[in-house]
Order: C-alpha cells, then structure tokens, then sequence
C-alpha cells in the first residue's frame, strides 16, 4: 500500500515491504519506484525492510516543490529515514546516486551505507572527445539534450532505448507507464528541472562521507564515454578505503532493471556487511 510523507506541504510517495534493516531506494529523474520492481521485492525476502520512494515531482509523489537538486531530494530521502526509524542504506540511482551521498554526509547517524547505481554525484564537465569517439555517448547526449530544450516525451523514450541495451521483458509495459506518468501536466517540466541541476553540491560532500559506499556502472552506460572511469573518480574524491566499484558489463543507466541479478549479487553483501547491528 502506497503511503505519502508530509514535507512542507508536499508529499513523498512510497511503499514498505518486508522485515528487518531499513534499505531505502531512490529512483533516478523522469522515473518512478517502479524502477526497483525486480530488486525491491528479492531485497525483503532476503530480510529488509525495504522503503521505495518516488523522489519530489515523480511517481505518486507531489510536484510543485520549490527546487529539484540534489540537496533538496537528499533532505526528503533523510526525511523518509527518519520517518521510518533508521538506521538504514540508501541505494539511489543517477540523481538520486548524488543525493544519497549527501544524505550519507549530513545525516551520519541515520545512513550506515550508500548504494549508487549509475550516479551523478560530481560536477561534470563537457566531454567533446568522448562525443567524437563512442557512439552511444553521443547518442545519449544529442536525445537528453532534445528533452531538455524542448521537453520532449518522444526524445526521451529514445534515450531510453539507448539507455537500456537490452530490455527487461515487460518493458513494453513498462515504458507505457513511464510515457502515461510524463504526459501528466507539470512532469516533463520537473524532468527538466532536474536535468539542469548540477551535481557540484555532491561532489562537495564526497570527502564528508564516513560510511561505507559502493558505485555501480554499467559498461554501456550512454551518460559517460567510459562509466568505469567516472566511478573511479567518486571513489578517489572519497576518503581513503571507504569506497568500492563495480562495474555491470552490457549494463547501462538502469542496471537495476536491466540487470537485478548482478546488482542483487553486489548489493546483498554490501548490505550484510553495514546492517549487521541495524
């Protein structure tokens, strides 16, 4: 059952299911929890308690909030933790990646581990050599580049496909619901709104973490000309032996529902290690 957390207003949309150490999940922009439909429910069979937000301006969550950075999506994920009764882990994917990091800075207490899939969580800065050279990347950029000029539903559906090499079996379902929540009035432009924040106030806080993280990318990732490179920058910006990456080969921005096997495989032990006394 969908239940809703008041912030100033506005409303967080999520779902709780399962028993045990809390582990929320964050989705990225233009998505819903929906994203986290093949790991959310093996994570409670495993033994969590397992909280899947939609982030302010998607899903079942209310939009109109008074800005979309990663800062302000962090306060909401500490916000539903606290909430919840924390402890927990925070798996957060591309914005939501930035934004855990913050949460882990800020709210020490409350966030034992971050989980980042695909993250934006340092200031990024224009690739013309990796435009040039892999196609993908060049082909992510000029359709994300299309939403963001033109809010363009159509563009985005086609940096999902470049997104998601090989699709998940129900996607076809799946991108019917994406395509019906963005045709909803005032959500392509949080969509957009989110795209145009830059992911400089996580970088910031990267030397602040004190809690364990782990970055995993996929090798196709369209966002980067070479996404193992990008994780191996966050972990350098974090203090020393805190960090660990992997990276998902064919995977691209979605591992979660592309590949929940692998990410369940990384994740779980992650999870072990820093909830054991949760």
């Amino acid at each position: 059952m969908t239940e809703y957390l008041d912030i100033a207003g506005n409303t967080i949309a999520y779902d709780v299911t399962g028993q045990g150490p809390l582990v929320v999940l964050a989705h990225g922009m233009g998505d819903s929890r929906h994203s986290y439909r093949f790991v959310a429910p093996a994570l409670a069979a495993a033994g969590y308690r397992v909280a899947n937000v939609d982030i302010r301006g998607c899903g079942d969550s209310s939009f109109g909030w008074g800005g979309y950075s990663r800062t302000d999506i962090a306060g909401d994920l500490v916000a539903v933790v606290r909430h919840l009764g924390g402890p927990a882990v925070l798996i957060g994917q591309s914005i939501s990646g930035g934004a855990a990091t913050i949460a882990a800075a800020t709210a020490p207490d409350l966030i034992t581990g971050v989980i980042e899939l695909a993250p934006f969580t340092r200031a990024q800065s224009f690739d013309l050599g990796g435009l040039v050279r892999v196609k993908r990347f060049r082909a992510g950029y000029l359709q994300l580049a299309q939403v963001l000029i033109r809010g363009s539903l159509a563009n985005w559906k086609k940096y999902l496909d470049v997104a998601i090499p090989t699709k998940p079996a129900d996607w076809h379902i799946e991108l019917a619901r994406i395509e019906a929540k963005l045709s909803e009035p005032g959500r392509m432009k949080v969509l957009q709104a989110m795209a145009r924040t830059t992911p400089a106030d996580a970088g910031r806080q990267l030397s602040n973490v004190t809690c364990p993280v782990l970055v995993i990318q996929g090798s196709a990732d369209p966002d980067w000309a070479d996404p193992r490179a990008e994780g191996e920058r966050i972990l350098a910006d974090l203090p020393r032996g805190l960090g660990e990456l992997a990276v998902i080969e064919g995977a691209g921005h979605y591992p979660h529902a592309q590949t929940p096997d692998e990410v369940l495989a990384l994740a779980l032990p992650f999870l072990a290690r820093t909830l054991t006394n949760a």
